[in-house]
């Protein structure tokens, strides 16, 4: 199931200070670039239109902040509100994956990732991994390399918690853009 031009690919998440709107962005160019339909949702305003394009999706990315070792409340109650959706198992067999940012480095975004592949995995969706070895883990790395901080399971990032979304790493919006063309990739062989 395709659109006219290519998969179509539905970024639903949260971000409530701009960081994670910043990994959107990268995400949805990344997607756009692999030849897919995208549509950004963000999901503390989400409409009736907007769960009509979920619903349409062939893969459905999910993002948020992680605050206090979880995901955003915003986005958690988007997850609960798409128990009618579980009920029916309209996402099944969709494809689905994850981003998320924090302010450190580590600052439990396994977990969030962990929560958003476990949602999918409620909805019956299948789960995209990063596909990217670590980057900067060796002495010839450095903090520019793709997945520069070693997450499998999503594209994460790290931002500052007293500066503004302009401060996103290079590094990890590019992450960002390699997850949203490997999603449009992946969907476009289903």
């Amino acid at each position: 199931m395709t659109g006219a031009t290519g998969p179509r690919v539905a970024i639903a998440y949260h971000s409530g200070y701009g960081h994670t709107t910043v990994l959107a962005n990268a995400v949805h160019q990344g997607a756009a670039d692999a030849g897919a339909e995208v549509t950004l949702i963000a999901v503390e305003s989400i409409t009736d239109e907007q769960w009509a394009a979920l619903d349409a999706a062939d893969a459905i990315v999910f993002g948020a902040p992680t605050y206090m070792g979880s995901a955003s409340a915003a986005f958690h109650a988007f997850a609960e509100a798409t128990s009618p959706r579980w009920a029916e198992r309209a996402w099944q067999d969709k494809l689905a994956a994850g981003f998320t940012v924090s302010g450190a480095k580590s600052g439990d975004k396994l977990h969030t990732l962990q929560y958003f592949a476990v949602l999918a995995a409620q909805h019956g969706m299948q789960w995209i991994s990063l596909g990217l070895l670590p980057g900067w883990n060796s002495s010839t790395g450095s903090e520019n390399d793709l997945n520069r901080l070693g997450f499998y399971l999503g594209a994460a990032a790290q931002a500052n918690i007293d500066e503004g979304p302009e401060t996103v790493t290079k590094a990890d919006i590019e992450t960002g853009r390699h997850l949203g063309a490997r999603v449009a990739r992946l969907a476009a062989r289903s």
